[in-house]
């Protein structure tokens, strides 16, 4: 294969994201499950706060797979024809709703 070096490291980055897929849905589900099996005390705008967090999570993880998979393919594409344009929009959609993410846990912290 003429571009076996580019292939190899177009699908080393595709598992890279697929790892962060599942520590972000891994977080979510822990945040989740601990604080329904762990708290306290109950409250509603909290136990909404963890429920939001954890479906915002595998949501996360769902549109990550799925961009991934996406520039995995083009990415592909463009190394066969020799036409490769990096992107960053996927990294700075990601980025926005890892922001988002990280707001929440400290948001559900904030109120604990």
């Amino acid at each position: 294969m003429k571009y076996a070096q580019q292939h190899l490291a177009n699908e080393r980055t595709f598992l890279a994201w697929i790892r962060t897929v599942i520590a972000i849905v891994g977080v979510g589900f822990l945040a989740t499950s601990l604080h329904f099996t762990i708290g306290v005390h109950r409250d509603a705008r909290i136990d909404l706060i963890s429920i939001v967090l954890g479906m915002f999570a595998c949501a996360l993880g769902l549109v990550i797979t799925v961009l991934a998979t996406i520039g995995y393919l083009q990415k592909k594409r463009q190394i066969n024809e020799g036409t490769f344009q990096p992107s960053s929009a996927y990294v700075i959609l990601i980025a926005v709703f890892m922001v988002i993410l990280l707001s929440m846990i400290i948001l559900y912290f904030v109120f604990i």
